[in-house]
């Protein structure tokens, strides 16, 4: 009973919640940077380096909060929940990193018009989440539960989006594209891309559960 009693009762998950958010909208932004500005090389490698920077400071939330998780006795949450939310979050933060890393392994030489769009959906998606996670904490005021669920339906729909870009863009390159070597590099963008909204929604599933049960 004592040990109980010494335990803290209840991290402050919600706001390392929004600290992650930051760091992945962060992220997505710098990559925006360096898809609009890739012609230029040493802009090109400042934005990588933000991108990096970014996943590495979402990263080091992540682990405060699987952490704390440990060490706190009373959750506001589901400890099952947070860690899920945390760590899914965490996925798209590495998937933006993952993009960066792969336009320079496989010495992309120029970005596309579907690149630059699936980009776009991509920024737009991990706003929304940041939206719909900042909501988490409020749930006890009148129309966030409804403003949260809201944003979830936004980030379904861009999602969706997504996916049809992508469709488009597989078409064009394999119908346009002659050298099989640009159609195997293009092809593993825009699949990178397009998961960076399906982990988006990922997380939004994520946020609904947790409204639903605790509003």
């Amino acid at each position: 009973m004592l040990f109980r009693k010494l335990l803290p009762r209840e991290g402050n998950f919600f706001e390392m919640f929004n600290q992650h958010a930051d760091r992945m909208v962060e992220g997505a932004h710098a990559f925006s940077k360096l898809v609009a500005n890739y012609n230029d090389l040493a802009l090109r490698e400042q934005y990588t380096r933000e991108v990096d920077h970014a996943e590495r400071a979402a990263d080091k939330v992540t682990h405060e909060v699987n952490r704390l998780i440990h060490q706190t006795f009373i959750t506001p949450i589901d400890r099952e929940q947070i860690h899920t939310l945390i760590n899914t979050m965490d996925d798209v933060a590495d998937l933006i990193q993952d993009s960066a890393e792969t336009m320079s392994l496989y010495d992309v030489r120029h970005m596309t018009e579907e690149i630059t769009r699936l980009t776009d959906v991509s920024v737009r998606c991990c706003e929304r989440v940041r939206e719909a996670v900042a909501l988490l904490g409020k749930l006890s005021e009148s129309n966030s539960a409804e403003a949260a669920l809201k944003t979830c339906e936004e980030i379904d729909r861009l999602e969706s989006d997504a996916d049809r870009v992508m469709r488009a863009a597989l078409s064009k390159l394999f119908r346009e594209e002659p050298d099989v070597r640009e159609v195997i590099k293009l092809k593993a963008i825009y699949e990178l891309l397009e998961t960076i909204t399906d982990k988006c929604e990922d997380v939004a599933n994520v946020v609904e559960g947790i409204v639903l049960e605790n509003s």
